[in-house]
């Protein structure tokens, strides 16, 4: 086997069974939000503390050299040496749902070279499903390939995925479903895999997009901004906030997805 695609199938080898075993761990932790609170903040920050230090750790005995994801990410330049190599992993998405037992949350892991995204996975440990795809290849849901839907005409049985208090901000005239799981990887996969014809993500950072966005890109999708224009999701690498609302469709089907949303002034 070529050292290359030896290489990147030690990586992405490690990469999915790191995400699985700490979903495991993630186990423990699920659905344990103190009786009557709505929302268990001690829960939720002690698990992924937990979680962060877990992965760290599994990385650390792997890949000693290599680097992860910060919000104060340091510029290190162009390099052939193992530091090339940086890990963005988000140890909950979707933390209403973890901690109030619903199953529509889980954790994602990107892989970097030398800011190249190459590698992405989302794993929903609650309900088993693994999304994964290597930058420009397939994507998958476990072994079953997965590719957006193709374009169709909008109806009752077409569905947006989109974010809590979108009606706040848009009038629509969708004819489909509009729903919104509170988690949003899952959206955005569940895109990619042709469940939804397209997602609306709001108020996101790098490090919650990072995983997903090689998937979607995988699957035939992009993120693009409301107007249409290109999104760079690397500007966003040193933590700011992306304030903006963006869209996660095909680009066949962005103009037709967008004159169904008319923004509330």
């Amino acid at each position: 086997m070529d050292k290359a695609v030896q290489g990147i199938e030690d990586l992405t080898g490690f990469a999915k069974q790191v995400i699985q075993e700490t979903g495991n761990e993630a186990l423990a932790y699920y659905g344990k939000a103190r009786p009557g609170e709505r929302f268990d903040e001690e829960l939720v920050t002690k698990a992924e503390l937990h979680l962060m230090e877990f992965f760290q750790d599994r990385l650390s005995d792997r890949f000693p050299e290599h680097q992860l994801f910060a919000n104060n990410q340091e510029d290190l330049g162009y390099s052939h040496e193992d530091k090339r190599y940086l890990w963005v992993f988000d140890p909950l998405d979707g933390v209403a749902n973890f901690q109030g037992g619903i199953p529509l949350w889980g954790m994602s892991l990107a892989l970097l070279e030398n800011s190249w995204p190459i590698f992405g996975a989302f794993h929903m440990p609650a309900t088993g499903d693994l999304f994964h795809a290597r930058a420009g290849e397939t994507a998958f849901w476990g072994e079953r390939k997965i590719h957006a839907a193709p374009p169709s005409e909008i109806n009752d049985e077409s569905v947006l995925l989109t974010y809590a208090r979108f009606n706040r901000h848009y009038r629509p005239s969708f004819a489909g479903k509009i729903r919104s799981f509170g988690c949003t990887s899952a959206h955005m996969c569940y895109v990619a895999a042709g469940r939804a014809e397209a997602a609306i993500i709001a108020r996101e950072t790098f490090q919650d997009l990072a995983a997903a966005r090689v998937i979607i890109e995988a699957a035939g999708l992009k993120i693009c901004k409301m107007d249409g224009s290109r999104f760079f999701l690397n500007e966003y690498m040193h933590g700011k906030k992306i304030e903006e609302h963006l869209l996660v469709v095909s680009s066949e089907s962005r103009t037709r997805i967008h004159d169904c949303l008319k923004p509330i002034v």
